[in-house]
């Protein structure tokens, strides 16, 4: 049988062969706790600190800014809870900024705070999922203690002006939060050129371990912890440090960091190539998202009069393997939040598609689904009587 064709990239990636060469010793071998004082606890500790150096470096910060999470998605809430509960703490301010297309990583722990009294503000994007800076400008009250702002989106893969947010951010003294986990493989991560005081990563997503991501948080930045029990990590978040994951994600985002130019090349054009195939060969078919300030390896569409997730049943006949949407919400029967902010009526976005290519995907990969997608879109409308009617071949 052969291989499936994987265009996901944005839900996970595959471990690299190189990541897992360097994880393997850490569980058997290495196995010490870091917190421990003897031998075997002092190579672990090594291992740890090596990391965090190694990490650091590739965001142009201090290894003491540097801490090591369970997730992309505990790093968000440990910086949007963290700043938020210690800058109400210090009666700086109540209120928070986000955008209404973010990962529910960001939406859900901003409503949660919003149970906890504080105040909201989810600012609107345009049609191609951009937010507008004179927005963010004029969202900002003198309550204001935290900005969090996507630095890609992972549905339709519109890459945010970032910079230019957080210097907005910081003229008025707002901390700026960046959850950057679509953007370790393809955007630069220098967090002092992108002015932002947090920033999120995901090792998953960069051909590393699942179960491990990061948070930056520039020197002097308050936060107030959200997982207690231990001193690790300078108690900014107990737990005893998974040292395989560490060192997995650490040697991941050094190789993402090196060639990184190499697979924007390698992307770009596949990218492109499927785009245009796609939009050339199926009517009433719609690109989501920015048409050039987007991530390189991601195409995304919505096709009238189709379910997305009917389209993803048929594809996988095919092997090949797709997603509608962000994975952590596949399943729902609501239309995507993202595609709703972008102003595309429900009924269009239920025919969501998300292709997000990787380093291993190959031309012929491509041209196989520019082959196969027009007969599967095809196929589903034979049976739309929404489409009948709109083609004027209904009985």
């Amino acid at each position: 049988m052969a291989a499936p064709i994987y265009l996901d990239h944005s839900a996970t990636t595959p471990v690299d062969p190189r990541v897992l060469e360097a994880m393997l010793p850490y569980f058997c071998e290495r196995y010490g706790n870091p917190s421990s004082v003897y031998g075997l606890g002092r190579e672990a500790r090594k291992a740890l600190d090596d990391a965090r150096q190694t990490v650091a470096e590739i965001l142009r910060a201090s290894p003491q800014e540097i801490v090591f999470t369970g997730s992309g998605t505990e790093a968000d809430n440990l910086a949007i809870k963290g700043v938020a509960k210690a800058m109400r703490a210090e009666g700086k301010g109540n209120h928070i900024i986000t955008t209404q297309i973010e990962h529910h990583a960001v939406l859900h722990t901003c409503q949660a705070l919003e149970e906890e009294g504080f105040e909201v503000t989810y600012l609107p994007v345009d049609r191609t999922g951009l937010v507008s800076p004179e927005a963010l400008e004029a969202a900002i009250r003198p309550t204001t203690v935290l900005v969090s702002i996507m630095y890609a989106n992972n549905e339709v893969g519109t890459v945010e002006p970032i910079a230019e947010l957080a210097a907005i951010a910081c003229a008025h003294g707002i901390y700026f939060h960046t959850d950057a986990v679509q953007a370790a493989v393809a955007l630069p991560l220098d967090v002092e050129a992108l002015g932002v005081d947090l920033l999120s990563l995901s090792a998953h997503k960069f051909y590393g371990p699942k179960g491990v991501g990061l948070l930056y948080i520039r020197r002097g930045v308050p936060l107030f912890p959200q997982v207690h029990g231990g001193s690790q990590e300078r108690r900014r978040r107990a737990s005893t440090e998974n040292v395989p994951g560490i060192v997995g994600l650490a040697t991941a985002l050094r190789l993402a960091d090196e060639e990184r130019e190499a697979y924007v090349g390698h992307c770009r054009p596949l990218r492109d190539r499927l785009i245009q195939g796609i939009l050339d060969a199926i009517p009433y078919a719609h690109l989501t998202g920015h048409p050039t300030q987007r991530l390189p390896n991601h195409a995304s569409f919505c096709f009238e009069f189709v379910e997305g997730e009917s389209i993803l049943l048929k594809l996988d006949q095919h092997q090949i393997c797709a997603s509608s949407g962000s994975a952590c919400t596949s399943g729902a029967l609501e239309p995507s939040h993202v595609l709703t902010a972008l102003g595309i009526p429900p009924e269009m976005a239920h025919g969501a598609l998300r292709l997000t290519l990787g380093k291993a995907t190959r031309p012929e990969e491509i041209e196989r689904v520019l082959e196969v997608l027009p007969a599967v879109i095809a196929d589903l409308r034979a049976i739309s009587p929404l489409y009948a009617e709109r083609a004027g071949t209904r009985p």
